[in-house]
């Protein structure tokens, strides 16, 4: 038989309302670990995963979180122009797996209603059944079944009850029961076609957990709310030094072993160079920061998951509209700390243009994990690691500082343009809260992993090809330094005459009123691909002159042979830091920006203003910093 004659794989759209655990049924069926969160946005484009259902191949289409059909943002359009038929670069779905939440079936009916006018076989999944009962609410699922005329089934999502009758239910759509009478499409006789469906169906509507309520009143207070954001972030980045320092240490020396054992075992040469110096130093540096890295996904997601994320963007929702913004930016800015493409690509959801441009020129803002390899080399370093007032450090409370100097810098950005090149008036955001359950361990940890795993990658593809370029602009051109000096005084001079100090050099007088010399250059340089690449910058060229000891000594005992002064000083080291929080030094990021903005001209401009706007204020920094004292 041949390709063209083979039977099409079965095609399944995957529909639902935002946190109805869509997703988290997307993951079951097709044992993908796509990303689940407790907020609208997490999926902005089409995600497919190939499975079975009864030896039938089968493909299942995730599609973004709607609430309607009736589109006032991109992710919603996308949705109605799949269920049309108009989607450009995928085909209508053959059948459609409508998932709703048992505990919110009367806003859910309002899109059931909708979808069935499609004409599409569509099957009924409610996932939050154990919740349902747990908060008193009662639901006939067979009388549901008729007064739909589709199949209805209900799950427990997130451990696996009753995934395995959806599983049997999907190899035939085509003998599902469809209905008799397609719903009406007025809103007004749509309202009542989903209270007649309830009065038929619902025996008890269910109440909310009397802890919940209670935990509420505490998180969602606009003063008590946001003390407790206040103090679940200073906790947040006191856990990131505390848990994680151990393991960065064990990393680092495996690096440096590592390196040793590779001149141990390798002729020396310009491979036994280019291994030790430039794959091991440059990569194995940014390396050594996975332990925070992990750390933070697993608190970030284990808040997500558990719903207090969702609250927070509740209580931030009244600061974004004094922007001129609303919660959907938020959330938006959220993901962005995680990295700025998803977060950028989140903007979909925002129904304003205005709203959606913004976002994305001040998503870049927001401190994404690239920067906390910087962040935390730079603090190690040179910040005294003390207790400032009982378990709470002063590195830990640096970081929050760098983060919050991020996030604030973004709303206040945002309301200038908003004020000035995009004015127009915001729009309402709801939201709808979740339950507060706890995760499994199984889904947390792969949401986990799936993150930590797209940060190796990064240092297997671009953090990697930027070692190996560094190397060579380091290793070239090849000179003799004079045979009767030291080894360590040889090695700086090949290193100073290299390609790379050259370009370093080259951009020196432009960089010197930060406070930085031309090493820092190159690697800033170099941080233009990925901004954790100037760690591994860093790395590369003190291992050329000196390949003993790790990089947090080398660069503190690093002097300038013009002065005998240190290259980092305090002032230094805070115009650096000052300048990684505004600067756009991401590849990937302007792409993304060109792709969501359909234009090189946005992109242009956020890199212009952050640009100007890191330099200035690294140079304010950096005279502050001198003035009291900082530079010596």
């Amino acid at each position: 038989m041949s390709e063209s004659t083979l039977p099409r794989p079965l095609r399944l759209g995957l529909v639902g309302s935002p946190n109805a655990g869509k997703t988290t049924l997307f993951n079951a069926l097709t044992g993908l670990r796509a990303r689940v969160g407790n907020y609208p946005g997490v999926t902005v484009e089409l995600r497919e995963g190939r499975t079975a259902f009864g030896g039938r191949d089968a493909i299942v289409v995730d599609l973004p979180g709607t609430y309607s059909l009736d589109p006032i943002s991109e992710d919603e359009r996308l949705v109605s122009d799949m269920l049309a038929g108009r989607h450009p670069a995928a085909p209508k779905p053959d059948a459609l797996i409508l998932v709703a939440d048992a505990c919110s079936l009367r806003r859910s009916l309002m899109l059931v209603g909708q979808v069935l006018q499609h004409a599409i076989p569509t099957c009924l999944i409610l996932t939050m059944t154990d919740e349902l009962s747990a908060r008193g609410g009662q639901l006939d699922l067979p009388r549901l079944e008729a007064a739909l005329g589709i199949p209805v089934l209900g799950i427990v999502g997130h451990r696996g009850k009753g995934v395995d009758r959806v599983r049997a239910l999907l190899g035939q759509p085509e003998n599902w029961t469809r209905p008799a009478i397609a719903p009406p499409t007025e809103p007004h006789e749509r309202a009542a076609w989903v209270e007649s469906v309830l009065d038929h169906t619902l025996h008890q509507a269910p109440d909310r957990h009397r802890l919940s309520n209670a935990i509420d009143t505490v998180l969602l207070n606009p003063v008590w709310g946001s003390v407790v954001f206040g103090v679940v972030m200073v906790t947040f980045f006191q856990l990131i030094f505390a848990w994680a320092t151990p393991a960065m240490d064990a990393l680092d020396q495996g690096v440096g072993l590592a390196g040793a054992w590779s001149r141990s075992v390798l002729p020396p040469g310009l491979f036994a160079d280019f291994i030790a110096d430039g794959l091991i130093a440059g990569v194995g540096a940014v390396l050594i920061f996975v332990p925070q890295i992990a750390l933070l996904f697993m608190i970030l997601y284990l808040l997500e998951d558990l719903g207090y994320m969702a609250r927070a963007a509740f209580v931030v929702d009244r600061l974004m509209g004094r922007i001129g913004l609303e919660g959907r930016s938020f959330i938006a800015l959220l993901s962005s700390y995680a990295c700025a493409v998803p977060g950028i690509m989140a903007t979909r959801t925002l129904p304003s243009p205005r709203d959606r441009l913004v976002t994305i020129l001040v998503a870049p803002l927001m401190t994404c994990s690239a920067r906390l390899p910087v962040y935390i080399l730079l603090v190690a370093a040179f910040v005294p690691q003390r207790s400032v007032w009982g378990p709470i450090g002063l590195q830990g409370l640096v970081m929050l500082g760098l983060y919050l100097l991020g996030a604030i810098s973004a709303l206040a950005v945002a309301a200038v343009l908003r004020r000035s090149l995009l004015p127009g008036d915001g729009l309402p955001f709801t939201m709808e809260l979740p339950s507060y359950r706890l995760p499994t361990f199984g889904l947390w940890a792969s949401q986990v992993w799936r993150s930590v795993s797209a940060f190796l990658r990064r240092a297997g593809t671009i953090i990697l090809l930027a070692s190996v370029v560094l190397w060579i602009l380091l290793s070239f051109p090849r000179v003799q330094p004079d045979a009767t000096l030291p080894k360590k005084e040889q090695a700086r001079y090949a290193l100073h005459h290299s390609y790379a100090a050259q370009l370093g050099r080259s951009i020196e007088p432009f960089i010197a009123p930060l406070g930085f010399d031309w090493k820092i250059g190159v690697g800033l340089i170099a941080s233009l691909a990925a901004r954790e690449v100037i760690v591994s910058t860093l790395s590369q060229i003190y291992a050329a002159e000196n390949e003993d000891g790790s990089l947090v000594e080398a660069i503190r005992a690093d002097t300038d042979p013009r002065t005998g002064r240190p290259v980092f000083t305090p002032a230094t080291v805070a115009s650096l830091l000052v300048f990684f929080v505004f600067a756009l030094q991401c590849i990937s990021t302007i792409a993304v920006m060109r792709r969501e903005t359909h234009s090189w001209r946005w992109p242009a401009f956020a890199f212009s203003y952050l640009l100007a706007l890191a330099y200035t204020a690294s140079f304010v920094t950096y005279r502050i910093a001198t003035a009291l004292g900082g530079n010596a």
